[in-house]
């Protein structure tokens, strides 16, 4: 985990350690998956969907669960790891035509084991993986809230924002325990510090400071800490759990401390409460730029994340008398939204 939430190196640490090594293997699974059916639905790592779609000749969708899938030269660009190149994006769109070419360039080599293996298959080069290549000719499903990106000239002309299919009813945790119920019940509503399903495998400091700023603002506090929660730290106005369900947990927060996922903000965007996002990685801060566009939300880096700047970050955002208002209009514009029923419309008309 401390490979996938490098801030600088994630991105090509998930593809050159974790996915090439598996080309071939997953290539036969995804042939096994595919025998006798009629269409496929391919997330963008699922690097095999495309190749197995091109040999059986079959229909498919491929997903965007976030807007940093399109890489758009018409939007600004947040580069994880690097802010100050990611600033020169939002002033020149020249930048980011350059930033594009870069990327392309310097990812072409994480990929090259892929790009061998089509050539091995008898398969064209097709487009780069992580770019056009991923994206399938017949449908693309942007399985995201319109809140935070609106179609642009690059993207794939068959390209379908459908809304969120959410889902948090983990095995086990459909509903929320007892004791967070029964600490919710007594007293305001508290603010809620979780690093969604990745980050929270690699929290450092992170839940430490998080109830010392939490205790500094004389607020309440609900910690959701994974399986290994750190010592010391539960206490009368301080509850820590392992998970809940964002979508009862979050409305009945004060406000969110998280590491902006998307599906994490987009539970957020559903809540109704305002949010502070401190991105690891990927498209974390790609995802904590548009949130803060939208009035709803604060970004402290993770370098930065400590129990003072912490305390601030909140302490600004809580007194924003707009916060909350514009959190709730968020929250109206996504409870409109049908992501799993429109995407399920567009395979069907696509079919």
């Amino acid at each position: 985990m401390k490979l996938v939430c490098d801030p600088k190196k994630g991105s090509e640490n998930i593809f050159r350690t974790l996915l090439m090594p598996a080309i071939r293997e997953g290539h036969a699974d995804t042939l096994r998956a595919a025998e006798g059916m009629d269409y496929m639905v391919g997330h963008p790592i699922a690097l095999n969907t495309p190749i197995v779609a091109e040999q059986k000749k079959m229909k498919w969708a491929s997903v965007a669960l976030a807007p940093l899938s399109f890489l758009s030269v018409h939007e600004p660009m947040e580069i994880s790891g690097y802010e100050f190149l990611s600033s020169l994006t939002y002033h020149s769109s020249g930048f980011r035509k350059f930033f594009d070419w870069l990327g392309r360039s310097l990812s072409k080599s994480w990929v090259k084991p892929l790009l061998d293996f089509r050539r091995e298959l008898g398969l064209p080069p097709g487009g780069h993986p992580l770019f056009e290549g991923q994206h399938s000719p017949h449908l693309v499903l942007a399985l995201f809230t319109t809140l935070l990106a609106k179609p642009q000239p690059d993207w794939p002309p068959h390209a379908v924002i459908t809304g969120v299919c959410f889902y948090d009813r983990k095995e086990g945790h459909e509903t929320l325990s007892p004791a967070l119920a029964s600490f919710l019940d007594s007293g305001p509503p508290p603010l809620v510090f979780t690093l969604g399903s990745t980050a929270v495998l690699d929290a450092g400091g992170f839940y430490e400071e998080s109830a010392a700023a939490a205790r500094a603002l004389k607020r309440r506090a609900v910690l959701l800490c994974g399986k290994t929660p750190p010592r010391g730290l539960a206490g009368p106005d301080v509850l820590l759990a392992e998970y809940a369900p964002y979508s009862l947990l979050f409305p009945r927060a004060e406000a969110v401390v998280c590491s902006g996922g998307i599906g994490t903000i987009s539970q957020c965007l559903k809540s109704g409460s305002p949010f502070v996002v401190v991105p690891f990685a990927n498209d974390q801060p790609d995802n904590a730029a548009r949130c803060r566009r939208l009035g709803v939300s604060r970004t402290l880096p993770r370098a930065k994340y400590r129990r003072d700047r912490a305390a601030e970050t909140l302490a600004g955002l809580l007194a924003d008398p707009g916060a909350k208002p514009r959190s709730q209009e968020c929250a109206r514009v996504v409870a409109g939204e049908d992501g799993v029923g429109a995407a399920c419309d567009a395979i069907l008309a696509n079919i």
